[in-house]
């Protein structure tokens, strides 16, 4: 048979990037598949089911206003705390969903990958567009206790910057996706890293500053200002609260930080995630 009359040809990759949307629109139906399974599967045979994408965001909230604003002091200005916590901690969330959920794509299915072709990255992109709907719950929690505190005298109310929301929401993905895929990569050989991926997002939560104003880590810690200041996860979490509180700190400059190094830390994860799925069944 001519190679012209092939259907398909399965070959290893030659290009150093390829995002391969062609093939990827081309397996749309698994993609769908695949989001509806994580989905369904994440909370099947649980007590309380979907419900625990309200419990966590309120039961975190409540504990970082008990602990932070209630015990060590922290002010949130004319912003209640409960909601500038909430805030802090949906956007967070995403951003932590879309990391930890890639950070194991290819042990969590080697199974899958070593019987049938398709393509790689699908894998990770449908973990990243099924947390959307996490995401928008949670998010729909906050907006209703936004208008709660509205509606109970609270002078808080969004700014003009709120247009950039879809910006923030594709700088978590972006970022979340691209270490993600990373740390999929080296867990091929290093299965340990499994173990520091939970441990690490939790410490990194504290230096990306969701629980305390980014103006109050300066002012508290100044010698150590700089580790929040160029983590770029902080200016994502600060602007998103920003352009919903008007309340922190945001600057055209951070967000240019912060977008550039999602997209290179995407094109990274892409790269090393390209490279390794040629010969990852042999070390996994």
């Amino acid at each position: 048979m001519k190679q012209e009359n092939w259907l398909y040809e399965i070959s290893p990759r030659k290009k150093l990037i390829d995002l391969n949307i062609r093939e990827i629109w081309r397996y749309r139906d698994l993609l769908v598949l695949f989001v509806k399974r994580d989905i369904v599967t994440l909370y099947k045979q649980t007590i309380l089911g979907p419900l625990w994408y309200i419990i966590q965001p309120l039961f975190t909230s409540v504990i970082l206003t008990l602990i932070f604003n209630n015990v060590a002091g922290v002010t949130t200005g004319a912003i209640p705390s409960f909601l500038f916590n909430l805030a802090g901690i949906t956007a967070w969330n995403y951003f932590k969903d879309c990391l930890t959920g890639t950070s194991n794509i290819f042990r969590g299915n080697a199974a899958i990958f070593g019987k049938v072709y398709f393509p790689r990255a699908i894998m990770p992109l449908s973990i990243t567009i099924s947390n959307l709907l996490k995401f928008g719950i949670q998010l729909g929690i906050f907006i209703g206790f936004y208008l709660y505190f509205v509606l109970t005298g609270k002078s808080i109310a969004p700014n003009i910057y709120l247009l950039l929301f879809p910006v923030y929401v594709m700088m978590m993905a972006l970022m979340g996706l691209g270490l993600g895929m990373t740390i999929s990569a080296f867990t091929t050989k290093y299965r340990d890293l499994t173990v520091l991926v939970g441990f690490a997002t939790s410490l990194l939560m504290y230096v990306s500053a969701v629980p305390f104003p980014l103006a109050k880590a300066k002012e508290k810690l100044p010698e150590l200002s700089w580790a929040f200041e160029y983590n770029p996860i902080t200016q994502i979490i600060e602007g998103f609260r920003f352009i919903s509180l008007d309340f922190g700190e945001f600057s055209w400059g951070g967000l240019l930080y912060a977008l550039v190094f999602s997209v290179l830390i995407f094109f990274i994860g892409l790269i090393i995630f390209n490279r390794t799925e040629k010969n990852f069944i042999d070390t996994v």
